[in-house]
């Protein structure tokens, strides 16, 4: 069972940035690729990034690719998301998520064994 704990969400005006990190309890960390996914309250949960197991290969959705970074860190058990330019319609909750199936569904939340608990992220214009 891995335990993955997200933080660093919370209140910023649009145009701002914040980092989200997930910290993750398994040290077999690095066979997982990791995700973040987001949900804004009547939405179904949505796609936002994901890192594969040694981190050469990201993908973004198109909402968010040249403003967010994903990134990890294997030996502090550790994914990140860096947020840039937010805009109101980033408002919503956060999670990581690990998972061990094909990388190539990684976009999809059924891709995932593994979630955090979620972290707000609220954009104020």
């Amino acid at each position: 069972q891995v335990q993955l704990v997200e933080s660093g969400g919370g209140l910023v005006q649009a145009g701002g940035s914040l980092k989200l990190s997930c910290a993750a309890s398994d040290r077999t960390f690095n066979n997982y690729y990791m995700g973040w996914f987001r949900q804004a309250p009547g939405k179904e949960r949505e796609f936002v990034a994901a890192i594969s197991w040694g981190g050469a290969r990201t993908d973004y959705a198109g909402s968010v690719k040249g403003r967010f970074t994903i990134s990890r860190d294997n030996a502090k058990n550790t994914v990140y998301l860096q947020m840039n330019s937010l805009k109101p319609e980033d408002t919503a909750v956060y999670y990581c998520a690990a998972g061990r199936g094909p990388y190539t569904a990684s976009f999809t939340v059924r891709a995932y064994d593994y979630w955090g608990q979620g972290t707000q992220v609220t954009v104020s214009t």
